[in-house]
């Protein structure tokens, strides 16, 4: 496991010689101590950054140049790919076959963008028809500049090639700056990007608080782009501290996701994708559909059925044989989900399931999945994130309660839709405010689909070709061609 920062293609001690605790929430054991940085190593890494964009040539290598070190980095995730979901299982708690799939996902995304950023090598340019013969015109895109990246404790190691895989593809340099609580394989991206002979600058990671590693880099004069994944609060504070500078900004927030299941969906696939689309990850997921609207054709059985097979879900360390539930990622977040249960119980729902923590735990941050019926439309368990293994589910009665119920949220970052009536589903799905839309399921992302949201689930779009754009500017040129003087002021 690291110990030092990464910046400008070394390892070094932060400067105040700071560092935090690193927690496993299987067992509250301290299993490492990670670098904190500060706003004086967040300087360092923006200049070294702003020199290997402005000086050192990192945009001007061509898309086929950078490909291929993203592609080194992919094989570099690869080959190192069962102990770096390990260290995500012990850093975030998740069960090993999730954090083996997301860190085949974050070789791929850097794969995928090597194929994007040759891409750009093909269509360096789009001419533009005007309407004066005597000038042509073009545009192209070039690198917006030196990024900021802010990302959650969730997803660590995806969530980070996000951000970095279409920087890079693009011509950015960037700081990286991972969540406090799930430090470990940001910082070991920085030891393949180093083993991919990545140039010194174009990457550095910078571990440490929010309130000041993060705040340094949402603040610096030399960032140019802040991307951010995480709360809706921290995105507001991020959109205001970025308009002083005018700094681009793509943020991916929260979601409180409708899931609508009609009278005619096949109710076992039903139970299967709600159950996917809320506990995997332990509910920490901002696109967790959350919130499960049920026609009253099928709701009872529905129910029945979703509680019998939540209460088989099979909970513990995520490093464990046949884990489908690990902890929740901290203490804290523990707390507050305990919390918002109690909430809800005291507004009027019910716990038809879960709720608790297993008896049969007395370390680690456990909690069993929890269903709530009853809960009111204007309760917090309703309408707001609790990121955790708890769904509330409620019955409608007809296309468009489901659709006004649905919509009716400040969030618009996923919505389900299930039902075998082609037609509807996706008359559905068309009038669902969100910018992600499942119909017969519910989570599956692929790299090539654009990520984002409608309302106050963010701003922008990540992954596919979206994604590339992100870190991109466009610029026009336009030339005059005629052998004739222009004669304006010059007769």
């Amino acid at each position: 496991m690291q110990s030092e920062l990464y910046i400008d293609g070394q390892w070094v001690k932060p400067i105040q010689g700071g560092s935090f605790k690193v927690i496993n929430p299987a067992t509250e054991e301290v299993i490492h101590h990670a670098p904190a940085g500060t706003a004086e190593d967040v300087d360092i890494a923006v200049k070294a950054a702003r020199r290997a964009f402005d000086i050192d040539g990192w945009p001007q290598k061509t898309g086929s140049q950078r490909a291929v070190y993203l592609r080194a980095i992919a094989e570099g995730i690869r080959t190192r790919q069962q102990e770096l979901a390990r260290l995500e299982v012990l850093d975030n708690g998740k069960p090993f076959p999730e954090a083996d799939w997301d860190v085949a996902d974050a070789a791929g995304c850097f794969d995928f963008y090597a194929g994007l950023a040759e891409q750009l090598d093909n269509n360096p340019q789009e001419p533009i028809a005007l309407s004066d013969s005597r000038f042509t015109s073009k545009a192209v895109k070039e690198p917006i500049g030196v990024a900021g990246a802010i990302i959650p404790w969730n997803y660590p190691l995806l969530m980070a090639a996000w951000k970095v895989a279409p920087a890079l593809a693009a011509g950015c340099t960037i700081v990286l700056k991972p969540a406090e609580l799930t430090s470990l394989t940001a910082l070991e991206l920085g030891a393949i990007a180093n083993g991919a002979k990545l140039p010194p600058g174009v990457l550095n990671i910078v571990t440490g608080s929010g309130s000041v590693a993060g705040q340094a880099i949402i603040d610096h004069k030399g960032v140019d782009k802040l991307a951010f994944t995480g709360s809706g609060p921290v995105g507001s504070k991020i959109m205001e501290a970025a308009s002083r500078d005018i700094k681009r900004i793509s943020l991916e927030l929260g979601g409180k996701s409708p899931f609508v299941v009609f009278e005619d969906a096949d109710i076992e696939q039903a139970v299967e994708w709600i159950m996917f689309g809320i506990f995997w990850n332990q509910g920490q997921v901002c696109s967790a559909t959350s919130r499960v609207l049920v026609q009253e054709g099928i709701y009872d059985r529905l129910l029945h059925r979703l509680i019998e097979e939540t209460k088989r879900i099979t909970i513990g360390n995520g490093l464990d044989e046949g884990i489908l539930l690990g902890p929740l990622v901290s203490k804290r977040q523990y707390e507050q989900v305990i919390a918002a249960i109690e909430a809800a119980k005291a507004k009027g729902a019910s716990v038809a399931c879960g709720g608790r923590r297993p008896e049969r735990f007395n370390k680690g941050y456990y909690l069993e999945p929890t269903i709530l019926t009853g809960a009111p439309l204007d309760s917090g368990a309703w309408r707001e994130e609790i990121f955790g293994p708890v769904v509330c589910v409620r019955p409608f009665c007809d296309e468009n309660e489901a659709i006004e119920l649905a919509n009716d949220s400040r969030f618009g970052l996923a919505a389900a839709v299930m039902s075998r009536d082609e037609a509807r589903a996706e008359r559905v799905a068309k009038a669902f405010r969100a910018g992600i839309v499942w119909i017969n399921c519910s989570q599956p992302t692929f790299t090539e689909a654009p990520w984002g949201g409608y309302k106050q689930s963010g701003i922008g779009r990540e992954l596919g070709r979206w994604g590339l754009d992100n870190y991109l500017e466009t610029k026009q040129i336009t030339r005059f061609t005629s052998d004739e003087p222009w004669g304006w002021y010059i007769k």
